[in-house]
Formats: structure tokens, sequence, C-alpha cells
């Protein structure tokens, strides 16, 4: 035996397990939501446009950076650690187990999505599941996501305001998956 070996051997207490429980490590799950936008078009002559309108999703792909850069300006002080976790304060199953859930954006067959990142630590049943996409779909209509569609975002068309939702899909914010495109 070596001297090291040795020194490790005589450590140990015959009879009890050395070993250490760790806690698991946390998963990323990504929740999908519709996300539009609409710009009030700058023209050269006549300036700002009084009325909205909105973009394609060509045109919001092309404007993921400023997007996703705003995202993060209206993130505030106190959800650096948890993000909109840091909201939800009902001492449940599922703010044990969701560690944190932040708002991004990110390009999915030729189309930006709101994106709803969520640390999440062990797994969560159907009905935490479901606590869970509820909350973000309020945030995304009426918390975070209504001031986040109130700030313009500045771009070379004009400004541009971005929603985590949609008027002709208001009953379903959140997806799993996405929809099959034909």
């Amino acid at each position: 035996r070596s001297s090291a070996a040795s020194d490790v051997y005589k450590r140990q207490i015959p009879g009890h397990d050395s070993f250490s429980v760790l806690p698991p490590e946390p998963v990323t799950l990504k929740l999908y939501m519709p996300l539009c936008a609409e710009v009030f078009r700058t023209d050269p002559w006549d300036g700002p446009s009084d009325e909205p309108e909105e973009m394609s999703d060509r045109e919001i792909l092309r404007q993921e950076d400023a997007i996703v850069a705003a995202m993060v300006r209206n993130q505030c002080p106190e959800e650096a650690e948890r993000g909109i976790m840091r909201w939800y304060n009902h001492g449940d199953s599922v703010d044990e187990k969701v560690q944190s859930v932040v708002f991004t954006a990110e390009e999915r067959e030729g189309k930006l999505w709101g994106v709803a990142q969520c640390r999440i630590v062990g797994t969560l049943s159907d009905s935490e599941l479901e606590t869970l996409k509820e909350y973000i779909s309020g945030q995304a209509s009426d918390g975070w996501g209504e001031g986040f569609e109130q700030r313009e975002i500045p771009t070379s068309d004009g400004d541009m305001y971005v929603h985590l939702w949609n008027w002709e899909n208001s009953v379903s914010y959140t997806h799993l998956t996405l929809p099959t495109i034909a």
C-alpha cells in the first residue's frame, strides 16, 4: 500500500460508509409562448406614425438581439436571483422546485418565440407544471409582460413594442411543445 492510500484507510471508521448525498442538479425547462410586435414606423418626411403597424414574423426575427437585450434591461434588481419567481411567494412545492424563471426570446422554425426559461430541481408533477404555466401566463400577459410591452425598443424602422402573447391566442400563452408547421 502507498503511504497516501494508507493515510486514507486509517481515517475511515470501520463499519461506516463515507459518502455524501448531493442534491440533484437543476435542469432547464423552456416554456414557449407566442411573441408578436408592432412598430410605429418613422417616415423621413412625416416623422413617426401615429398608428402602429403589426410586424411580420420575419421582421420580428430580424430584431431578435434588440428584443432579448430589452428583456434583460426590463428585469429589476429584485429578480437577479430567481427571476419572476421572486414574486411567486406561495410557499408550495412549485416554489421549492422552481429555482428561477426568466423571460427571453428564441428562434424556432423561422419564428421568434417568447420563452420562459425555468430552472427546476426535481420533477414537476402534472399539477405543479399546470400551476407554473398559469403563473407564467399571468406574468406574460398582466405582470412582467405588461410592463415590458409598454417600453419602446428603438429600431431603424421606428419604435417597436413587443408582446409575450397575441390577441388571437389569448387562452393558451405557454407551450411545452411547438406546434408543427406544415
